[in-house]
């Protein structure tokens, strides 16, 4: 059994990366739309299913009921309890991951072809036949409730809960999708039937797949694994209003070192001017140690280890955010820097060393992410998601190359908002108190 393991995970590093990805769509007998790769050197599948909503579909007042929900799938289904469930995917050398996030639920599998049969009606049986047994509910429960309570004495995870309390409101994603310790307690099992028919519909399904399969047998596959859900799901919520005021909230917590989590209104990742703001990012506070932000932050003023900012363009809401920490005592300094980097950018734009610079990270780092099948039906499906083209992965960093000097500097004058940029900051800072609206 080891051995299959060992052949099943080769497997997925050897696909081969790239640049030559050939992406087929593919419309079952039934209607359900993929987009597949073709790869049949190895005996072996990876598949990607997504369903949009997410666990932003949770009913009002069961925070919560769609994350337990996902966790119980692999706990049993059919005639088979959870640990003859497991035993069932290692007998085939198959693997199932099941996720979920405020936009949508995944759902990844990964099979041997001479076990594809086995594998899809044994992971048909987790989405049509979950079991939601109760000793199952109370142990997922019990591991649900104690993330919970550790994420409420740890300072970054305090920081994000109040940053999307105050940008969201009362949107689901203005609170964590694990629910509270009231919510998750006052679970039943008929929530979690109601959340499997909130999120697991016809609907809403997205699918990639890559590997030794042929159009016509993955049609198939995905009218037998799929075609029994419910037609339809719970309606969308509606797009978040979100709330930039400005200035800095603090949450009093005992620890020698201050957390801040900031951000302002983002930019949609269809706008045309998406990726000049992906370069702008790079330029100001991308992550690298070259970043404007590293650069100040960090190495010119050593306030920091580190301090990122990125765009999270969401399906119901767009945000532009970052994260830095640092001593109480120095934390202000930070922020006073910080919001300096911001309006210098917004009123100057970025060089043109910087902006070569960012184009060659950018550009070098996106075949890298084409490293096996599983991570290649991935980005299928999101490419889905977000109404991208099908020759996408060809034509990206085109897009991206095209970007101008020019193009930056008015993105960066329109986009960045130092007057709203909000900070959120948890621990004992010092100093905080000339930062406020």
């Amino acid at each position: 059994m080891r051995m299959i393991y060992a052949v099943m995970f080769w497997l997925v590093a050897v696909l081969p990366a790239a640049a030559e990805v050939e992406i087929q769509e593919v419309i079952s007998p039934g209607g359900i739309k993929a987009w597949l790769v073709e790869e049949h050197s190895i005996p072996f599948t990876a598949l990607e299913i997504r369903f949009r909503g997410g666990a932003s579909l949770d009913a009002p007042g069961k925070r919560g009921a769609i994350n337990l929900m996902t966790g119980l799938l692999e706990e049993g289904a059919g005639d088979m309890d959870a640990r003859e469930f497991a035993r069932a995917q290692e007998s085939l050398a198959t693997s199932f991951g099941f996720d979920v996030g405020d936009d949508a639920l995944s759902v990844s599998a990964r099979f041997l072809s001479e076990n594809r049969d086995a594998s899809v009606a044994l992971l048909k049986a987790a989405l049509q036949e979950p079991r939601f047994d109760a000793e199952a509910i109370e142990r997922v429960r019990g591991q649900v409730l104690s993330i919970i309570r550790s994420d409420l004495k740890d300072p970054d995870d305090i920081a994000r809960a109040k940053f999307d309390e105050i940008v969201f409101g009362g949107h689901p994603y203005g609170s964590s999708l694990n629910g509270t310790l009231e919510s998750v307690a006052a679970l039943t099992r008929d929530d979690l039937l109601t959340a499997q028919d909130a999120v697991l519909a016809r609907d809403r399904i997205y699918v990639g797949a890559v590997g030794d399969i042929a159009p016509a047998e993955l049609g198939a596959l995905l009218d037998d694994l799929l075609g029994g859900l419910p037609e339809t799901g719970a309606g969308m919520p509606e797009r978040a209003e979100v709330h930039f005021p400005g200035g800095v909230e603090v949450v009093d917590f005992p620890t020698p070192q201050s957390v801040a989590v900031f951000g302002q209104k983002g930019i949609k990742q269809s706008d045309d001017d998406f990726f000049a703001a992906t370069l702008l990012n790079q330029v100001l506070g991308g992550g690298s140690f070259e970043s404007r932000l590293m650069q100040e932050v960090r190495e010119k003023r050593g306030l920091t280890y580190g301090v990122y900012s990125y765009l999270a363009p969401r399906d119901l809401a767009e945000t532009y955010q970052g994260s830095v920490s640092s001593a109480n005592d120095r934390i202000a300094e930070a922020i006073e820097v910080i919001r300096a980097e911001w309006a210098r950018a917004a009123a100057d734009g970025v060089s043109v060393k910087e902006l070569e610079d960012a184009k060659t990270y950018i550009t070098g780092a996106y075949p890298l992410r084409f490293d096996g099948n599983g991570p290649i039906a991935k980005i299928l499906v999101g490419m889905q998601m977000l109404g991208l083209p099908i020759d996408y992965i060809a034509t990206r960093n085109e897009k991206v190359e095209a970007v101008t000097l020019e193009d930056v500097k008015r993105v960066a004058g329109e986009l960045l908002d130092p007057e709203r940029l909000q900070f959120v900051v948890v621990g004992q800072p010092e100093g905080l108190e000339t930062l406020g609206e």
